[in-house]
């Protein structure tokens, strides 16, 4: 699997649904998304590597299964 540096960019965006925040991560190269849940306590370097091996999962996924990403 690829490093996140060859991978390429990610966009990360936070936005507080009551008492959670809904993260969400976009890779740039490939235009996935995915979007987590996470409790207001966890501090913001928790919520995005939690998004980014939730992507790197997605893309692994997609690319194991014989799927070009874009």
């Amino acid at each position: 699997m690829k490093s996140r540096e060859q991978v390429g960019d990610v966009i990360v965006e936070f936005r507080r649904v009551g008492n959670a925040v809904k993260v969400s991560a976009v890779d740039t190269v490939s235009y996935v998304e995915v979007s987590i849940m996470a409790p207001l306590t966890c501090s913001e370097q928790e919520m995005i590597a939690t998004a980014l091996r939730k992507l790197d999962y997605v893309l692994a996924k997609q690319n194991k299964g014989g799927e070009k990403p874009g």
